[in-house]
């Protein structure tokens, strides 16, 4: 990697962002395309609270083509941005920023990218389709908002806490004409709804580093059923080893990473992203290649 004065920066903000695997993802992409650009990671500390407003202002001193946004900032960096997109606005989260000539624009690229590599990998398209989303968080957030907007015939929120479920059912019933409906996160009420589901997708941590599963009744769902799951550490978490062993296809979090960042990509640098290097990087980065 050649770096001179005319070299151009992105990066991540997040506390913390020694594990993340965008850089390696990233760089990997504006090599194979000859781009004089570099990415790197920003330890943007979550306390004191101004340390995310300085970070943000730095964006435009230092003249950074854009950054990333993770965990815990994506919903607290709005505030400080001159414009958000619709769909961030609407989400309440921003995961990419792009500087364009001091102004800077907000976007949520989980959901877009999310729809993008389930699409590629398994041919799944949301409209006219029943769906159950696990969990009720900021990542469900952006993948349901992206998913009501393609027009399916019905969707099941389930989360632990059935209240949060219900805030968000209520919430997302307002903005689109779509059967929403909320339960808890447990076998029984669940259970009555897998049997017609075209895709069930987790947006939960659980099963994240081998820890945590679900008691779920997969013979429940049909044969041409698709199951996701946003963890890709590990790859092939228990819920996804569930599912192959039913023979439905599967869809793991790794795709939805590489979904996002190659949107992001295309934000910065105006060309087509090169997935399957990202891709490749991504999954070298975590010693799965």
């Amino acid at each position: 990697m050649k770096i001179n004065g005319r070299t151009k920066i992105a990066g991540i903000f997040g506390d913390p962002v020694d594990h993340t695997v965008s850089p390696a993802m990233h760089n990997a992409a504006f090599e194979a395309l000859g781009l004089d650009m570099v990415y790197v990671p920003f330890h943007v500390r979550s306390k004191p609270v101004y340390e995310l407003k300085r970070a943000v202002e730095s964006i435009r001193a230092l003249n950074l083509k854009g950054v990333n946004v993770t965990i815990p900032h994506k919903e607290r960096v709005l505030k400080y941005l001159d414009e958000i997109d619709e769909h961030a606005r609407e989400v309440g989260a921003v995961n990419s920023i792009v500087n364009r000539n001091g102004k800077l624009t907000g976007y949520n690229t989980d959901g877009p990218g999310y729809l993008l590599s389930l699409k590629k990998e398994t041919g799944f398209t949301p409209k006219g389709k029943n769906i159950i989303v696990l969990g009720a968080g900021g990542a469900a957030r952006s993948i349901l908002y992206s998913i009501l907007d393609k027009n399916p015939r019905s969707v099941v929120i389930a989360n632990r806490t059935s209240r949060r479920a219900e805030d968000l059912s209520t919430e997302f019933m307002e903005k689109f004409p779509v059967e929403i409906h909320a339960v808890k996160l447990e076998k029984r009420s669940i259970g009555p709804y897998m049997e017609k589901a075209g895709l069930l997708v987790n947006t939960t941590s659980i099963g994240m580093k081998g820890n945590g599963s679900f008691d779920l009744p997969f013979e429940s769902l049909p044969g041409d059923a698709v199951v996701s799951d946003i963890v890709y550490v590990p790859l092939d978490t228990a819920l996804l080893k569930a599912a192959k062993a039913r023979r439905l296809k599967t869809h793991h979090g790794l795709s939805m990473l590489v979904g996002q960042g190659a949107i992001t990509f295309e934000l910065w640098t105006g060309k087509k992203a090169p997935v399957d290097i990202m891709r490749g990087s991504a999954m070298r980065a975590l010693g799965l290649k």
